[in-house]
């Protein structure tokens, strides 16, 4: 038997399950690439290219690693790309106003973060996806995913130019730190949080029509309190560390200018409780959405 024109379908199967490989390895090479030739040249034209690239690496490959596993009819790459982009600036405007006006400086601060952000991103990928003829559960985990990642992405470049602005002038070296950290974590954090909840979002839609019942209500909330979680770890475990092992001095620090001024073994023991807090959150993370893919598999499409 001829083979297909193009080459056989397993060889084009085994193209198409590695393009997010090749987007990650040829985006890498570019931004290091970049990188270096900033420090060199000192050509502070490619400042921009620095932080685009490194805050949207990660980030849309892991958009197109989920559109690879979970094909859908419904869910062509034009919406993913539609979700991620616009899905993911409705998500950072919407929640940069909505927090600053309705947030202060309290005890719920974070709560108030998780809850506003988690919202405008549901909201982002109920308008992106509301010309869809049916909702299920796998195109919420892929549109909640591409959202999700958009959100990320948008707020990673925004970290990464505050970053490179100092008093001192351009620090690409800081840029490179926080684009580093944020692309090894970013993975595990919004774009999971708004694709459980995109899924749960589906799940009670009712033909074409979005329903907001009892079981959404408490995934929004799950979802919400782990990203507060998140957000709060490190002044939660700063706090802890003070009271179990800070001085009379420290404390009366703390309460004049903010800052305990930490020895060496106290800031170890913060930097590993704060390590220990994100794995617990990482692994919560994982094995809520493992449980929705599950359900997107047993859920007749």
């Amino acid at each position: 038997m001829n083979a297909p024109l193009g080459g056989s379908v397993p060889h084009r199967r085994r193209r198409a399950r590695s393009a997010w490989s090749r987007v990650f390895w040829i985006g890498l090479l570019l931004w290091l690439a970049t990188v270096v030739i900033t420090l060199l040249t000192r050509n502070t034209n490619l400042v921009p290219t620095i932080v685009l690239l490194g805050s949207f690496l990660v980030p849309v490959t892991f958009v197109v690693w989920a559109y690879e596993r979970a094909r859908s009819d419904e869910v062509s790459i034009v919406l993913m790309v539609r979700a991620f982009i616009i899905g993911g600036l409705i998500g950072v405007l919407g929640a940069s106003v909505l927090e600053s006006y309705l947030l202060r400086p309290n005890l719920f601060l974070f709560l108030g973060v998780g809850l506003i952000e988690e919202a405008v991103k549901i909201l982002a990928a109920a308008i992106v996806a509301r010309h869809l003829t049916r909702y299920t559960v796998r195109d919420g985990l892929l549109l909640g995913a591409a959202v999700g990642f958009g959100f990320a992405a948008f707020e990673s470049a925004g970290y990464a130019l505050s970053a490179v602005i100092t008093e001192r002038g351009l620090d690409i070296m800081a840029v490179v730190q926080v684009e580093v950290l944020r692309g090894m974590l970013s993975p595990f954090m919004h774009g999971l949080w708004t694709a459980i909840a995109v899924a749960a979002l589906f799940q009670a839609a009712h033909g074409r029509r979005y329903r907001v019942t009892g079981w959404f209500l408490l995934v929004y909330l799950g979802v919400s309190v782990l990203h507060a979680v998140w957000d709060a770890m490190h002044p939660f475990v700063t706090g802890i560390v003070l009271l179990l092992t800070g001085t009379q001095a420290q404390l009366r620090l703390v309460a004049r200018d903010g800052n305990a001024h930490f020895t060496s073994e106290q800031q170890a023991m913060v930097g590993i409780l704060y390590a220990l807090g994100l794995l617990v959150v990482i692994l919560v993370n994982l094995l809520w959405l493992r449980y929705w893919a599950n359900r997107a598999q047993r859920v007749p499409e």
